[in-house]
């Protein structure tokens, strides 16, 4: 297809550009930038690529740059090849867990989310393992990032930060996670983490906004996962406008924890690896006055011969170590489920 034709052109001219396929649709969207500077967020009408903590916060303007988009045709699903992990982070991420629920019996914070960073050493295919994604989870919303000066990332993101079309917004509240089966049945520690994450954005907009209305939380699939998942929209006011709205919900306690400060502290401090861009968001924003932004989740990063898959889950005081590193395995075959090798 003629698109994967330009990703490939655009990959070995080192040029900066975002393709993506929306969730549920079937439209591919392509900005180009026309040149490979960093361009700092300051508002403009772009799609913007946002990190997890501190970093670069990067847009590729609409205005100025090369954006087209057309219907995608049926994907020929390529064979992927399930790699090796480089080294066993079993006893590091239980040890990790084990910490963070300590932290939370002696009253740090109510909810930490922690993460783990698998590295795989291949090369695989960037345009056919983005092909692989794009037809492999339909109800995601499927990227690929690339800027020289940035890095190259794709994902397939089940969770939206938030949708805002005019002063009408919307928004998620997702977490808790279990292997997809026909009788999903959910433990009290993962209602308990999708109500903390519910409570949280409601707090954060309440006073702020109109006509607030959560809904009932409803069991979502994602890839071979479940979710539990509730809706949550309002009427943005003239004195609370989308920038404000989205500064309150990122990061979100689905991605750092509660108390949110305390939170981000304990992971800065020991996670031991630079998030970047994971569990960042990214997305369209004020794009024909609506702004269509994402969580960065079921993500990866290719660093020349080696790609970085990014996994995380939540913990809370009835967390158990083994459980959650399992979780981050399942996870994690979100991502190694479409990696297509490279042929030299």
């Amino acid at each position: 297809m003629q698109v994967f034709e330009e990703i490939h052109t655009l990959l070995s001219n080192q040029k900066a550009f975002v393709c993506y396929v929306k969730p549920n649709e079937t439209v591919w969207n392509l900005i180009v930038q026309q040149n490979t500077e960093i361009i700092d967020f300051i508002g403009q009408a772009g799609f913007v690529f946002m990190p997890f903590h501190e970093g670069k916060q990067v847009v590729i303007p609409f205005e100025g740059n090369m954006f087209s988009q057309g219907n995608l045709e049926k994907l020929e699903q390529k064979s992927a090849e399930n790699f090796i992990s480089e080294t066993n982070q079993k006893e590091a991420f239980e040890n990790l867990v084990s910490k963070g629920i300590e932290a939370i019996k002696q009253g740090e914070f109510d909810k930490v989310v922690l993460s783990r960073k698998i590295v795989l050493k291949e090369q695989i295919s960037i345009v056919e393992t983005f092909q692989n994604m794009i037809s492999a989870y339909p109800t995601a919303f499927r990227y690929l990032f690339c800027h020289p000066k940035i890095g190259l990332w794709m994902g397939a993101t089940p969770e939206q930060l938030v949708k805002i079309n005019q002063n009408q917004f919307e928004t998620v509240a997702l977490a808790g996670t279990q292997l997809y089966s026909e009788n999903v049945i959910w433990a009290t520690k993962e209602i308990e983490e999708q109500q903390f994450v519910t409570n949280y954005i409601v707090t954060k907009v309440k006073d702020k906004v109109s006509q607030l209305i959560v809904s009932d939380v409803k069991t979502v699939k994602a890839g071979n996962l479940v979710h539990l998942k509730s809706f949550i929209s309002g009427e943005l006011t003239t004195d609370f406008l989308s920038n404000d709205l989205i500064k309150a919900l990122h990061p979100t306690p689905a991605v750092c924890g509660l108390p949110k400060e305390n939170a981000i502290d304990f992971i800065l401090k020991n996670e031991d690896y630079n998030r970047k861009y994971y569990a960042g968001f990214l997305g369209e924003y004020k794009k024909d006055n609506q702004t269509d932004l994402f969580v960065n989740l079921r993500c990866l990063e290719v660093d020349n011969d080696v790609v970085h898959i990014y996994v995380g889950c939540g913990i809370t005081k009835d967390s158990h170590p083994e459980k959650e590193f399992i979780e981050t395995e399942n996870k994690s075959m979100t991502m190694r489920n479409v990696l297509v090798v490279s042929v030299q």
